[in-house]
């Protein structure tokens, strides 16, 4: 059981809201399903840090629930503390003990008594990091550096391969961040973290299934292949809107292994007006090049099954403020303002100036190729793949 702000949540609730946290459930929509106050869900998890509790478990050694309502009746009955103990195969001492502990024959309650004895149980053991205090100044040293949990964690093992001791997971260092109540790292350090949230997301809850502002059947990032991740094989995409003022905006696709850019004049950001623009766009291109494409989680492209069918590219989801999962897209958008900086009106940009500038950035020479030009390079990959 949990209390927050006075409410209990009892051991069934609790279970329920942590799993549809993991799932990817919303505060409001937990709240709603359990009949709490948002404020009250998200409080009992900001105290977690977003992190789920590991399961408890009871000792066999210990009374349960059932067995304390049976010294509660045989109390009740006018039982003696042996009668009600051979009752239960218990011993006299453990009885006696049990009653005397929680108010004794006349305040003896067994769900009162359970439920101290289940908080009196708990013995929280000190994490790795609160236990070795040369791993944890390494650790903060780092973190105050920006280094990422996962850089510290590969680092740690190739810096001091013959010393395990200071050896950390990526997890350990997120739950000392996120779940203060550990008090090995400082509550500041999370102010280094990229995302700069305070408590843990699940994956899951990048795309959030179905309903008002969610993308339905969305696939998440985390489940593209591994040949779109090593960009080995063209003709996989990203994807982006780039704005301009007064509500304009003009769409980017850029081909993953040779940064080749196309760029689709589309009057808003409206889903059915997007995905229509880079439909027409896309089916201009040779069988070759379409084979996927990923996306941030903008509502413009909630109508991606459409895109899918029409085009054969599948879609992928970025997570949520995760722009470095979209890199070339963003460098490529970045590039871009060279010619529409922040501020400029988008509506009176025409296709054929579009293609324009996207054919000065294709035959423009890239570092990241070699110097080759973007345009180059993706000739060069579709011919080797005939």
């Amino acid at each position: 059981m949990e209390r927050e702000r006075g409410r209990i949540f009892t051991a069934t609730e609790c279970a329920d809201l942590w799993c549809r946290y993991k799932a990817g459930e919303s505060i409001l929509g937990i709240a709603r399903v359990l009949g709490r106050t948002d404020s009250s869900v998200y409080g009992l998890i900001q105290r977690r840090g977003g992190i789920a509790p590991a399961e408890r478990h009871r000792s066999s050694r210990v009374l349960s629930l059932v067995e304390r309502e049976e010294v509660s009746r045989g109390l009740a009955a006018g039982y003696t503390i042996r009668a009600i103990a051979r009752l239960l195969y218990r011993a006299a001492s453990t009885v006696s003990q049990e009653v005397s502990r929680h108010g004794g024959r006349e305040l003896y309650r067994a769900a009162e008594a359970d439920l101290a004895a289940w908080e009196s149980a708990r013995r929280p053991k000190l994490c790795l990091l609160a236990k070795n205090q040369d791993l944890q100044r390494i650790v903060a040293v780092k973190l105050k550096q920006d280094w990422a949990p996962q850089q510290i964690a590969g680092w740690l093992k190739d810096e001091y391969p013959k010393n395990p001791e200071l050896w950390v997971s990526h997890e350990t260092i997120y739950r000392s961040l996120f779940v203060q109540a550990r008090g090995a790292l400082k509550k500041e350090l999370i102010g280094h973290l990229r995302s700069k949230r305070r408590i843990r997301r699940s994956r899951h809850a990048t795309i959030r299934g179905n309903g008002s502002g969610e993308i339905v059947d969305a696939v998440s990032i985390r489940q593209r292949p591994a040949e779109i991740e090593d960009r080995a094989i063209p003709g996989h995409w990203e994807g982006d809107l780039v704005a301009g003022s007064r509500g304009t905006f003009i769409a980017t696709l850029v081909e993953r292994q040779s940064r080749f850019v196309i760029i689709v004049k589309v009057p808003n950001k409206r889903t059915d007006s997007v995905v229509p623009a880079l439909i027409k766009a896309v089916r201009k291109l040779p069988t070759a090049l379409r084979r996927s494409l990923t996306w941030d989680r903008g509502m413009e492209l909630a109508n991606h099954v459409q895109f899918t069918i029409a085009t054969d590219v599948q879609v992928y989801f970025c997570d949520p403020s995760s722009p470095w999962q979209r890199g070339s897209n963003e460098n490529t958008n970045g590039l871009l303002r060279q010619y529409y900086p922040k501020g400029s009106d988008l509506s009176v940009v025409s296709q054929a100036q579009l293609d324009t500038v996207a054919r000065k950035l294709n035959t423009r020479p890239r570092e990241t190729l070699h110097w080759k030009t973007p345009a180059y390079t993706l000739d060069a990959s579709v011919s080797m793949t005939r």
